[in-house]
């Protein structure tokens, strides 16, 4: 007996109709799932009345192992996309940039070993501890359940997945390399978060130093020095002091007597700062002081470069467009100059140039980077091209965070010796000038 089926295809998550001959409907099923084919509907050839049918819901649990049986049509219910359960009292984000990259290297691991991608999602989302991410992969589950593609569950959680996360996921699933592109995904993640934590470990260091000297000086102002004053003034029998050690004693007094206008002021500023970086004046300001002052500026314009080169090489090799690419890559930047550069090279790409000369026209790139994309596009292999600046560059923050990490270290400690020398020396000077009166 002939049939004519609907179906979900376990191994891209979409839906297939086509025909299967079978002795029953129920042994059709069967034959089906074999395939790799989990029907929804099943009807017989000749135009019979008598439709079965299978709730997609119940394909989706004979995906997962359960078995499914065959309804009447009638009682068959068109299924429905599972919304979000992530509440709006949700604190905090989602996921950790270091959590989803976890997420998709499994992912990628279950999807190549052989494991349907629904089967993937739901392990995935089985071992799952953080409720709200839990939430996330359940809906993108029942989104292949439902019959649509593992890109619409990913659209569907914007604050989640980002622009890069859901093209890239498109290419594959257009391509049929889903677990290729989120393998590299994966490798593009886990590099991104390893520059990134090599520019923080950089920058903790000094932050570190100058809170415990601000702790010290702040200490020794507000409960040592105030108590050399009277001390000083009962020794010098009305002398005055030494101009130095008047100095650090009002900014002493300042300090002790407006400790919550001084913390107040400190905070105010850093507020008007925030404020400042928001604005487009501000934003543009301070990325171009963090890619041009020295000593800092090397290294945050070699990490937006390896970045950029990262980004485009590993969206390009997915087989994402190359002006979509342009512009996810621009958005993904960082930096407000950087994201200007790009937007002109995909203007001039748009209207037929290659990447290279209009890169090279925005001063931000070295020589080196536009020539090296050049030859990429010359030779056809911009992404691989593309990928070997970002491992060079890489390898030039590496560089860049020990030898910063060398020099910052004897600043850092000469400026701490500085501050509590100042100090010393002030209390020091009224001592000697005392000894000076009693020979």
């Amino acid at each position: 007996m002939n049939f004519t089926y609907t179906a979900i295809d376990s191994a891209s998550g979409k839906e297939r109709k086509g025909f299967i001959e079978s002795a029953s409907a129920e042994q059709a099923s069967l034959d089906l799932k074999a395939q790799g084919f989990f029907p929804t509907s099943l009807l017989p050839a000749g135009g019979s009345p008598a439709k079965l049918s299978l709730a997609k819901k119940g394909a989706a649990k004979s995906a997962s192992g359960a078995g499914g049986g065959l309804e009447p049509a009638g009682d068959a219910q068109k299924p429905k996309r599972k919304k979000s359960s992530l509440g709006s009292l949700n604190i905090g984000p989602v996921v950790t940039v270091a959590g989803l990259t976890v997420f998709t290297r499994q992912l990628a691991t279950l999807i190549n070993s052989g494991l349907p991608i629904l089967r993937s999602l739901e392990t995935l989302g089985r071992q799952e501890k953080r409720p709200a991410f839990k939430a996330v992969i359940e809906n993108l589950a029942e989104t292949i359940r439902s019959g649509g593609n593992f890109s619409d569950g990913l659209s569907a959680h914007p604050k989640v997945f980002d622009r890069l996360y859901i093209n890239m996921v498109k290419a594959g699933e257009a391509g049929g390399v889903l677990g290729t592109v989120l393998d590299r995904l994966a490798k593009f993640m886990e590099k991104s978060q390893r520059i990134k934590g090599k520019v923080k470990a950089a920058m903790t260091y000094p932050v570190i130093i100058l809170i415990v000297a601000i702790c010290i000086v702040g200490a020794l102002m507000v409960f040592v020095i105030p108590k050399f004053e009277g001390i000083f003034a009962g020794l010098l029998k009305g002398q005055p002091m030494p101009e130095l050690t008047q100095l650090v004693l009002a900014v002493s007094n300042f300090i002790k007597n407006n400790i919550l206008v001084s913390v107040a002021a400190i905070a105010a500023v850093w507020f008007l700062f925030k404020l400042f970086r928001k604005t487009k004046f501000g934003t543009r300001a301070v990325d171009w002081l963090l890619i041009r002052v020295p000593p800092f500026g090397s290294l945050f314009l070699k990490s937006a470069i390896a970045r950029f080169s990262r980004t485009l090489g590993t969206l390009l090799a997915s087989g994402v467009p190359i002006l979509q690419s342009l512009l996810i890559t621009r958005d993904t930047s960082g930096n407000v100059h950087v994201a200007g550069a790009l937007d002109l090279v995909h203007d001039r790409v748009k209207e037929g140039d290659n990447v290279a000369r209009p890169l090279d026209s925005t001063k931000i790139f070295p020589p080196m980077v536009t020539s090296m994309i050049e030859v990429g596009e010359e030779t056809g292999a911009l992404p691989e091209m593309l990928n070997r600046i970002a491992d060079t560059y890489d390898e030039e923050v590496d560089n860049a965070v020990t030898s910063l990490t060398s020099v910052i270290e004897p600043i850092m400690i000469v400026m701490m010796a500085v501050m509590v020398g100042t100090i010393v020396i002030a209390l020091f000077l009224p001592i000697i000038k005392i000894i000076q009166s009693l020979t």
